[in-house]
């Protein structure tokens, strides 16, 4: 279903989001802030984090009557800055668009080999965060709405095949019958029109990408999304605000965008039992005697200093706070006596969902257009690859001007995985990923793109990365694993060990969905939040 309508308990949701305090939703605190803000000191149930399977649980739990109060380390982004918007652009970057660095971290390193991507910045708490680990490093969206602030929103459903093959103890009929479709409903995804791509400037690239392709005897797809396509195609005529159309994603959208904040989290804090208390950052868990929950819990200020630190009790918690956040809490609760019975399978089964980035220099006769969407709408699809099958999603360059440069995302089935441990002197989680562990994913790749370089004319770009290389296969924007499901957990995301303790996010994936993996991280929270509710929760 593609329809996307609004209730009562979304527009009061919406409401709050608007006012930040409306609902008790914390706003940002500035430096110069030291007085308490105390969260209660026990709430029925905590969700850490505020992506895709925390937003979820929060709606779930706030629908059962159950009161939630949900922690996001990263800002509520409700506030326009002083150019009158929200979120920055990718090409005018400010300190909006980084997480406390002192310099952008875009994928893209370099152009001509020159630096003329990154900028410097003040140190912020913006909204794409960049995890930095030897071989690897790990995208991840801060603020309420997590990773949904800055993804593509392509919204894919992953083979059933791949699916039953990575998750074994998940019925793949209900997901697929019921579990999707409502996922792709309360997500609001929607499809291009194929009349409007077909002719509209901002899609030049992708159909120079879906004709390349054609000419090596591939096919492509045009893909669902979250963005909404007829606030584009408005976009277009001049009638609205621009968005996808002036270099808006990597660091949010300011118009055009459902993302987590205007769906699953605004029906959430309707429901009148949700709270969210954004710039509060989870550190650490350990369980009483009695079975309670105890988070500590620092609270930041706009430059990611700690002004507070305290404790909340809760019956029942969540973790939705990413592959990495969920492992490093689970981790560190282990090592440092939290929860020393946690299982030795938490921190394994990591992966980068196969991602691997490369560039095409097209002829002077395939121009891909100075104006790109900057929300993907087709991919290439390679399932007869020799080594594996391949995924790539056209992906713009939305410089304003012509690059010749056909940009993709390719998403693999690379079998390697990696795994986290943590580290007491830096009280962080260090990733084991090894620089030949990304290889399955390159020859998987350069297998698809050498036949429609052959058959086209065209070459590898060698100067997006900082060096020489093709592929980039040094970050990826989908991490997936170290809390497997029905290994370190149960077969609905129970954690082994811990009564009322559960994982929720994409740390349940063993490293690989085949396809974006948002929508799979959202139905599988839908299935197994639905079993936790009916069956452990003592419902309000």
């Amino acid at each position: 279903m593609d329809s996307y309508s609004f209730s009562r308990r979304r527009l009061l949701g919406l409401t709050a989001m608007g006012t930040a305090s409306a609902l008790g939703i914390g706003r940002v605190a500035t430096a110069a802030e030291t007085r308490s803000v105390t969260p209660p000191s026990f709430v029925p149930a905590l969700v850490v984090g505020s992506g895709y399977g925390a937003a979820v649980s929060a709606l779930r739990l706030g629908s059962a009557g159950v009161s939630t109060l949900v922690l996001e380390t990263g800002q509520l982004w409700n506030e326009a800055g002083s150019d009158g918007s929200v979120f920055c652009s990718m090409v005018d970057p400010d300190r909006r668009s980084t997480w406390l660095h002192t310099r952008t971290q875009a994928p893209l390193g370099t152009f001509l080999w020159l630096d003329v991507v990154n900028r410097d910045v003040p140190r912020y708490t913006g909204v794409l965060d960049r995890m930095d680990h030897p071989n690897m490093s790990v995208y991840q969206g801060r603020g309420v709405g997590g990773g949904s602030l800055v993804n593509g929103g392509m919204a894919v459903v992953p083979e059933r095949e791949h699916l039953e093959r990575v998750l074994p103890a998940v019925s793949s009929d209900p997901m697929y019958e019921r579990y999707f479709p409502r996922a792709r409903r309360m997500l609001g995804v929607n499809r291009v029109s194929e009349d409007w791509f077909e002719g509209a400037e901002c899609y030049r690239y992708a159909r120079v990408a879906r004709r390349h392709a054609a000419n090596a005897g591939l096919g492509s797809t045009l893909v669902p999304n979250v963005y909404d396509f007829d606030y584009m195609r408005r976009e277009a005529a001049g009638e609205v605000p621009a968005s996808a159309l002036a270099a808006e994603v990597l660091y949010g959208n300011n118009h055009g965008k459902r993302s987590l904040d205007q769906t699953y989290l605004a029906d959430a804090v309707g429901t009148g039992n949700v709270r969210i208390e954004s710039l509060h950052r989870a550190h650490s868990i350990r369980r009483e005697s009695d079975g309670t929950f105890v988070v500590g819990v620092q609270r930041l200020d706009e430059f990611g200093n700690v002004r507070e630190v305290h404790e909340i009790g809760c019956r029942y918690l969540f973790l939705g706070a990413g592959s990495q956040g969920t492992t490093e809490l689970l981790l560190r609760a282990r090592e440092t006596g939290g929860l020393p019975e946690l299982s030795e399978l938490v921190g394994q089964g990591w992966g980068t969902n196969g991602n691997v980035m490369l560039g095409r220099a097209c002829n002077l006769w395939d121009p891909t257009g100075a104006l790109q969407s900057s929300i993907p709408a087709l991919a290439v699809d390679d399932p007869h690859n020799e080594h594996g099958p391949v995924f790539a999603e056209s992906v713009p360059i939305p410089a304003g001007v012509e690059t010749f440069v056909s940009l993709y995302l390719a998403i693999t089935r690379n079998p390697e995985r990696g795994r986290f441990v943590f580290d007491e002197d830096t009280d962080s989680v260090r990733l084991r990923w090894s620089s030949d562990q990304g290889q399955p994913s390159v020859r998987a790749a350069r297998a698809t793109f050498d036949g429609i370089n052959r058959a086209n004319g065209t070459v590898y770009r060698h100067d997006l990365f900082g060096d020489t290389r093709a592929f980039e296969d040094r970050f990826t924007y989908h991490p997936l694993g170290g809390c497997v499901l029905g290994s370190a957990t149960d077969d609905h995301g129970r954690v082994r060990g811990y009564r009322n303790l559960y994982v929720v996010d994409g740390s349940l994936i063993p490293g690989s969905t085949g396809v974006n993996p948002f929508l799979t991280i959202t139905a599988l929270a839908e299935r197994n939040v639905e079993r936790i509710l009916s069956v452990d929760v003592e419902h309000g």
